[in-house]
């Protein structure tokens, strides 16, 4: 797997794009891309990586990526398992140019606040229950819209998201990408990790698969990622173990096991330092 560029047959010819999709994994590569996309999940869950943010996603899910930001969603792994879990995937992406109703429109004083909110997409905006829950019907009507229906329709979404204070930055620096250099590697250590986080997977296995010494790997992870190996490795464990932890019917240490941890002690320290509360608290939370 490989960081890419992408470039949309289906954008070529015109500034918005609505795909439906209802495959597990929306993108088997860890990418980017030259346009705005609004992710929306209305089914699935599973774990999504944007920029050197790490985060579980369930249905209700909508984030705004910018462009040159790279971003993968994957479902868990329940779903690459069993052909009947298609059913349960359905995924909205709406991916737009910032020209798409016209040129320099949001460059004029009214759309200010649609303006900063593309701004701030460049490092990733993750959206509240409420809002996704407000924009529920209107997002997923997009797509049966006529083409000026949909340039009004995603002018009033992007207008209430740039209103709403029900939204937070994903990505902690900016990781835009500008350039393919290096992208078959890093993108083959993130599918490693991503699918195969419940293993003991040492610094050594992952140097190996991309066929670097561990010092050169180290130093290649962190200017890839701005987080070291084991800290992207916990944070994907622990984001899983969050969205596991609330089956109130899975205990404690069964999460701990699941995710690959094979100490409560370890378990329980890295996720109140990722998540800032103990498992327990956690749950007693949701």
């Amino acid at each position: 797997m490989k960081l890419v560029i992408k470039n949309d047959d289906t954008l070529q010819n015109k500034r918005l794009s609505i795909l439906e999709k209802e495959k597990p994994c929306l993108d088997s590569e860890w990418h980017y891309h030259a346009e705005y996309e609004l992710i929306y999940i209305t089914k699935s869950f599973g774990i999504r990586f944007v920029g050197d943010n790490v985060s579980p996603f369930n249905s209700g899910d909508l984030v705004l990526v910018g462009p040159s930001l790279p971003h993968l969603w994957r479902n868990d792994a329940s779903f690459y398992n069993n052909l009947e879990n298609e059913t349960s995937v359905k995924t909205i992406v709406t991916k737009f140019t910032k020209n798409f109703i016209g040129e320099g429109t949001f460059d004029n004083p009214e759309f200010l606040g649609i303006l900063k909110l593309l701004h701030k997409s460049s490092y990733g905006i993750c959206f509240g229950k409420e809002i996704s829950t407000k924009l529920h019907k209107e997002i997923v009507e997009l797509s049966s819209l006529s083409r000026p229906q949909q340039s009004i329709h995603l002018l009033n979404i992007l207008y209430q998201l740039s209103k709403t204070g029900d939204k937070s930055i994903l990505s902690s620096s900016d990781m835009r990408q500008y350039t393919t250099e290096h992208s078959q590697r890093i993108d083959t250590v993130i599918k490693f990790i991503s699918d195969n986080y419940t293993l003991n997977i040492s610094l050594n296995d992952v140097s190996d698969v991309a066929c670097m010494t561990t010092n050169s790997f180290c130093r290649f992870f962190k200017k890839m990622t701005n987080k070291s190996f084991t800290q992207f490795l916990n944070e994907v464990r622990v984001r899983n173990a969050s969205r596991l932890l609330t089956q109130k019917d899975v205990s404690i240490s069964s999460v701990c096991y699941a995710v690959g941890y094979n100490s409560i002690t370890n378990f329980n320290k890295q996720f109140k330092q990722i998540m800032g509360a103990t498992p327990k608290k956690f749950r007693e939370t949701i």
